[in-house]
């Protein structure tokens, strides 16, 4: 039997982990990318609150990373093109007037429009491309390899005056009060926590219509499972979205969030370990596949994250996660001197970015091997009716 574990993860050594993670590189291209936006955006819909959106003073909007940048699992494409990695970047505008359901209706589709008409003049001076097909964002390709898209909320005012002037306490502790009134108007300069208070928020789309949206519930259910389970969790996220880009060229497999929820729900850390936890986890996504994925401390439980998938496609998609957990745990049973058939094995399932490197093949007594694999039902032994005499 083989430990496998150094393929994937291993902190001296440039492994499947590595491979897959966006590149220094690649982060400050998306990143100045995101910035650039955030400045063209920022005044000119503070200026057109009034002019084109009819409130009553102007506001300035705030910005919010989100999605796989937001949980830290996004992954470098395998198939690129067509795959391509994006960053979430959320616009959310104060409301002052807000009625049932939200702000008024009309100003959804004024939002909508305005905003996309800034970010083609901003596409025009930077030589991208706009894609204006996308129901609740608008799109921009930056380049070959990467887009932004961009969402549009809109939150009442004083949940914001009640969340910068928190801040501004904050601040003010260690700052003197000058500095920190800057401060506020940082942008992405909220916590966590202070998110958390933004608690009526409403997305526009193309439609003109005003949706109920947290964007950021995911992201906080992802984060305490992290905590929970450890960091081993989301590498292996990040393993099986590398599985899923792989396996699906055309990017019409199951969605990241489902692949997270599913995987979550059920992980058990194995400490050193992350070839028994991927086969595990893997074991257990092929379950999740077959049907609804639900989390009712998600969106009330309401919300099926395998919606993607039809019947045939949820077929497939959990045939190839058990192929992929018996795989891996064929890799795993290979003897001490087949270590680079386990490798090809991998390699197989996961793709080139596994290194050919035996070196890193360890053997294994089997004694954490044992906890990966549940125990079998047994049915309870029939005991035929005796009579005392």
């Amino acid at each position: 039997m083989l430990k496998l574990n150094r393929l994937l993860f291993a902190t001296a050594e440039e492994v499947f982990i590595d491979r897959i993670e966006p590149t220094m590189a690649q982060r400050q291209v998306l990143f100045a990318a995101k910035n650039d936006i955030r400045d063209h955006l920022r005044p000119r819909i503070r200026e057109a609150t009034i002019k084109v959106l009819g409130m009553d003073k102007a506001v300035t909007p705030r910005f919010r990373t989100q999605g796989s940048w937001s949980y830290k699992t996004c992954v470098q494409p395998a198939w690129n093109p067509p795959q391509e990695m994006d960053w979430d970047f959320g616009v959310y505008l104060p409301v002052s007037v807000w009625e049932d359901g939200g702000p008024p209706h009309v100003m959804a589709k004024l939002y909508f429009k305005l905003v996309e008409g800034l970010l083609q003049d901003l596409c025009d001076d930077k030589g991208w491309k706009l894609y204006t097909g996308k129901d609740t964002c608008i799109r921009v390709q930056i380049n070959a390899w990467a887009h932004i898209d961009i969402p549009l909320y809109a939150a009442p005012e004083a949940q914001f005056a009640q969340i910068v002037e928190k801040v501004a306490l904050e601040a003010a502790k260690s700052m003197d009060l000058r500095e920190a009134l800057v401060a506020n108007f940082a942008e992405e300069d909220f916590t966590l926590q202070q998110w958390e208070d933004m608690v009526d928020i409403m997305m526009a789309t193309r439609a003109g219509e005003w949706k109920q949206s947290d964007p950021e519930e995911v992201s906080r259910w992802f984060i305490d499972r992290i905590e929970e389970h450890t960091e081993q969790l989301r590498r292996v996220c990040r393993y099986l979205k590398a599985w899923r880009d792989l396996h699906w060229k055309a990017g019409d497999g199951p969605t990241s969030v489902c692949i997270m929820i599913a995987v979550a729900q059920t992980f058990e850390a194995q400490r050193g370990r992350d070839d028994l936890a991927l086969e595990k986890s893997a074991r257990a996504l092929a379950i999740a596949l077959k049907g609804n994925v639900h989390e009712p401390a998600i969106a009330e439980g309401k919300e099926d994250f395998n919606k993607r998938l039809d019947a045939d496609g949820r077929h497939e998609a959990s045939a190839r996660a058990a192929t992929l957990a018996s795989q891996l745990q064929a890799a795993r049973l290979k003897a001490a001197h087949l270590a680079g058939d386990a490798i090809n094995i991998l390699r197989g399932q996961l793709g080139g970015r596994v290194p050919d490197r035996t070196d890193l093949v360890e053997p294994d007594s089997g004694e954490d091997a044992v906890r990966v694999i549940g125990a079998d039902r047994v049915s309870r032994p029939v005991v035929n009716s005796t009579s005392a005499g």
